[in-house]
């Protein structure tokens, strides 16, 4: 018994290891810009930019799905915490209801491991079917061999 819970104590501060080194190369793959701007405190700028970083996230992990499918063997995660916005503006002026929001992400597999970074550009309007429609992405950077642990090598296709 004793030597099961050392066992699992002994896995539990490996995976937590992993973790913890996966989650520092992904916070070292965002760019300074990003780092700079990173709030200290939460607004109600923050819920709300943070509320429209969820809604469109099913349509940012789609596009990546479609991105990835030459460079990986299983789709990238997205997780809002790797999402910043970059620009946006009002299309039509003054309390028009037309918008423009481009977003830079950082697709990630398992362990929070960084397999790229993109640029998504949204534009929210009354007019759009689904009222967010993607209308450009840039693909800035691509995965590298030397960015994963040996035993995820398998993700990235040859």
């Amino acid at each position: 018994m004793g030597e099961r819970i050392i066992s699992v104590l002994i896995s539990f501060t490996m995976l937590m290891s992993i973790h913890a080194s996966a989650s520092k190369v992904a916070l070292a793959a965002e760019s300074p810009a990003s780092r700079a701007q990173l709030p200290e405190k939460d607004s109600k700028e923050l819920m709300l930019q943070d509320m429209l970083v969820l809604i469109l996230l099913p349509q940012m992990d789609k596009k990546l799905d479609e991105i990835y499918i030459d460079k990986l063997n299983y789709s990238p995660e997205l997780y809002p915490y790797f999402v910043t916005i970059q620009h946006m503006e009002r299309v039509n002026g003054f309390r028009g209801f037309q918008f423009r929001i481009t977003f830079e992400v950082i697709p990630t597999v398992g362990p929070h491991i960084p397999v790229g970074k993109d640029t998504i550009t949204f534009e929210i309007s009354p007019l759009n079917p689904n009222m967010a429609q993607i209308v450009d992405w840039k693909h800035l950077k691509d995965p590298q061999k030397s960015d994963f642990p040996p035993n995820w090598l398998d993700v990235i296709k040859e």
